[in-house]
């Protein structure tokens, strides 16, 4: 039986309650902090706990929800596996399993009537590319997704531990914010502090992680270079390849759906497939899925 012949998952209210705040909050949060740079200004604590919390929970998105749990890019341990599954879960984009079901629905169905998150076919004009872009961006996520999400995630079977990992999210997602929190805590000092860790390292890190990764489907589908001819209209984007620690260079992404490495040329910087050869350094990953000399050029022929 085909995915689309099962009973759509439907959208709660409950969900949408979660969306709307995984949204709005952030940007509440960006706006305190700035309120508070006003009188107390910025140092450089703060900005680690940004950066840091931004570094581990995007490559648990990059390298753990995406490379390893939707395309089984690479092979790795157990104990990397929750790792990342965990980091993935921080960064506040849904349950590990409905993330994976919805992106392999997207490249099942890229720029297609049945991709989740297209930016195309929503008008003409200005209008319809502004549309676009916040369907893309994160209109999507209030709509039901359309599709039943268990049919496409069905070798999590195998690994039910992972799935309970998934469904503890919310545990995870408390544990992203306390923990930029106690670090606030302990090296700022006092409730103000806290206050500091909670905003950079958690709710404005939060906002960052994401809008970056909401603009690979958004941004690169419409805006940058595509040196391999497919079916969709993926993007590489050598902005959001930096931001997104290699996962801008899309087009290059959609080209080899399973490759480990996205940033295909040198000068595409890959911070995710760094990380991913380093794991393979220390005897963590094998199996590290890599295009072809020959598919390259086929791909570039076409």
């Amino acid at each position: 039986m085909s995915p689309e012949a099962l009973e759509p998952t439907p959208l709660g209210w409950g969900v949408r309650i979660v969306t709307l705040l995984a949204v709005t909050v952030p940007i509440a949060g960006l706006v305190a902090a700035g309120m508070l740079m006003w009188g107390y200004g910025f140092n450089w604590i703060e900005l680690g706990l940004l950066i840091g919390m931004y570094i581990a929970t995007a490559l648990g998105i990059t390298v753990g929800y995406h490379r390893y749990f939707t395309h089984r890019s690479f092979e790795t341990v157990p104990a990397v596996q929750f790792l990342l599954a965990v980091l993935g879960s921080m960064a506040f984009q849904g349950p590990m399993l409905t993330w994976v079901a919805v992106h392999r629905r997207h490249h099942q169905h890229s720029d297609q009537s049945d991709d989740p998150h297209s930016p195309h076919a929503h008008g003409g004009g200005i209008l319809g590319l502004l549309k676009g872009l916040w369907h893309a961006h994160l209109g999507w996520m209030f709509k039901p997704p359309g599709f039943n999400i268990g049919s496409y995630v069905k070798d999590f079977d195998q690994r039910p531990w992972l799935k309970t990992v998934s469904h503890l999210f919310p545990l995870w997602v408390a544990l992203g914010l306390l923990l930029p929190t106690g670090l606030g805590w302990l090296l700022i000092g006092g409730w103000l502090g806290a206050v500091l860790g909670l905003l950079w390292g958690g709710v404005i890190r939060i906002f960052l992680v994401h809008h970056v990764t909401w603009s690979i489907n958004s941004i690169c589908h419409l805006w940058g270079t595509q040196p391999y001819k497919g079916r969709d209209e993926s993007r590489n984007n050598l902005l959001f390849g930096i931001l997104g620690l290699g996962e801008g260079f899309h087009n290059n992404h959609h080209a080899f759906p399973t490759s480990a490495r996205h940033g295909l040329k040198w000068w595409q910087v890959d911070v995710s497939y760094l990380v991913i050869r380093l794991l393979g350094w220390l005897g963590l990953a094998w199996k590290i899925r890599l295009p072809s000399e020959a598919a390259l050029k086929a791909a570039s022929a076409s």
